[in-house]
């Protein structure tokens, strides 16, 4: 089962209609949906509190929504970011380029991008992390085959490949 963000969005609206219909006598609707059985009934039996409930669980409704999706995502075996629990990474499932293997991917990212290249670019371009792309474009820097430079729009640094 797949929680995705329009998921999260469609609960959202479906919960904040559901307690509407509180406010014509059908209160805690919205809380069964979302998994609170027990307080749903009582909000549904005696009108919501009163419809002070139904009104403070206007508020409440995007918070019952999240924890009620973090809840499915468990039940299917996901974290909250909706990558599986307990699945070992195998390191020959994960590429990670060194080294020559990292400068090289780093010039055809670069290339890519008209000779212009930013860390942020580099790490998702070659799946290394910031630090190695980091070190990996200042020692291309030091060797000459690199100039740093600014964006003009961002500010972010840049590395020109100038023969590129």
């Amino acid at each position: 089962m797949k929680v995705d963000n329009n998921t999260n969005q469609d609960r959202l609206l479906v919960s904040y209609i559901l307690c509407a219909m509180g406010f014509f006598g059908l209160g805690g609707l919205h809380r069964i949906y979302n998994g609170k059985i027990g307080t749903g009934v009582l909000w549904l039996c005696t009108f919501g509190l009163f419809y002070c409930g139904q009104f403070v669980d206007l508020f409440l409704i995007p918070n019952m929504v999240d924890e009620y999706s973090l809840k499915l995502r468990s039940k299917a075996g996901l974290s909250p970011l909706g990558v599986p629990l307990n699945q070992p990474a195998i390191a020959s499932q994960v590429y990670r380029p060194t080294g020559n293997q990292l400068i090289v991917k780093l010039i055809e990212v670069a290339e890519k991008n008209g000779g212009y290249l930013t860390v942020t670019q580099g790490v998702k371009g070659t799946g290394a992390n910031f630090a190695e792309v980091e070190a990996a474009l200042k020692e291309m820097y030091k060797s000459g085959y690199a100039k740093i430079d600014n964006d003009p729009k961002t500010g972010a640094v840049t590395y020109h490949f100038h023969e590129l």
